[in-house]
């Protein structure tokens, strides 16, 4: 048997494709013709509504203006912690005659304050030291006091002086400097006025809890931006700079030898304080 020839599903060349009407398309439902204006109007609502929240850090909020004060001060006293030298101030308002008040802090944070009339009600010059042998009350030659200057340990160089026997005018420079930088203690801090003629700034300072004892005496404490205290009005009495600091020496040297005698005393022989001592300590 012969097979038969296939038949070719190729059409011939130059036969013309017969023509065949396109499908209708089916038209879009109604939810998918409005899904542009919808986009539109969430994306409106989007750019009105309240903004999210910021993603970065937050700054602490600024000081208010008294801690702004307390800092500023509690830096000026560190400074005068750390400031090494001698100088004079004119003291006061004490009820007696202005007093020249000698300052020294030496290198090695010996100190000496110097306070003519500081002893015996106000006829007796003296000196308070604080040196790595302890802490002392020098007795000066003075109009109540014409003898050598001699000098007698009160107790170790950190110790408090004894109320009977503290001037009160060496704590501006020692102890209360520590009052004003430690940030715990109740005080309130706020910018001041400086008198005329006195350098640096000016700071109110109360305490702000009630006690027996307060750490320093409320007032008006003014420093120059080098730590050098400038100016003090407080029970005390009026401290006020006489003029430039001079260099400090490298230790301060008690004024007379030690001796096992008593120191001398706030009270006159009649009983009665020295002028501007007073006060509590």
């Amino acid at each position: 048997m012969h097979d038969r020839p296939r038949r070719s599903l190729r059409r011939p060349l130059g036969v013309p494709t017969p023509f065949r009407p396109a499908l209708p398309v089916p038209p879009l439902p109604p939810v998918l013709l409005a899904l542009p204006v919808l986009l539109a109007l969430l994306t409106g609502c989007a750019a009105d509504g309240p903004t999210a929240p910021p993603t970065g850090p937050v700054s602490d909020p600024a000081p208010a203006p008294g801690d702004t004060a307390r800092e500023e001060l509690a830096a000026l006293a560190a400074a005068a912690r750390d400031r090494h030298l001698t100088a004079r101030y004119t003291l006061s308002g004490t009820g007696g005659p202005t007093r020249d008040i000698t300052v020294t802090s030496a290198n090695d944070g010996s100190w000496r304050v110097d306070v003519p009339g500081g002893a015996l009600g106000g006829t007796a010059d003296i000196a308070l030291a604080a040196t790595p042998a302890g802490l002392f009350q020098c007795a000066l030659p003075s109009a109540g006091r014409p003898d050598p200057a001699t000098c007698a340990r009160l107790g170790d160089r950190d110790d408090a002086v004894p109320h009977r026997l503290d001037p009160r005018v060496q704590h501006p420079f020692t102890d209360w400097l520590t009052v004003l930088t430690d940030r715990r203690t109740a005080l309130s801090v706020s910018a001041a006025t400086a008198p005329a003629g006195v350098p640096g700034r000016c700071y109110a300072v109360e305490t702000t809890a009630a006690s027996l004892t307060p750490p320093l005496d409320v007032g008006i404490y003014c420093f120059a931006p080098d730590g050098t205290l400038t100016f003090v009005r407080a029970a005390l009495g009026t401290l006020t700079l006489a003029g430039p600091p001079g260099p400090a020496p490298d230790t301060v040297p008690l004024a007379g030898p030690v001796v096992a005698g008593e120191p001398l005393g706030q009270q006159a022989a009649g009983g009665s304080p020295s002028p501007g001592t007073s006060g509590p300590s």
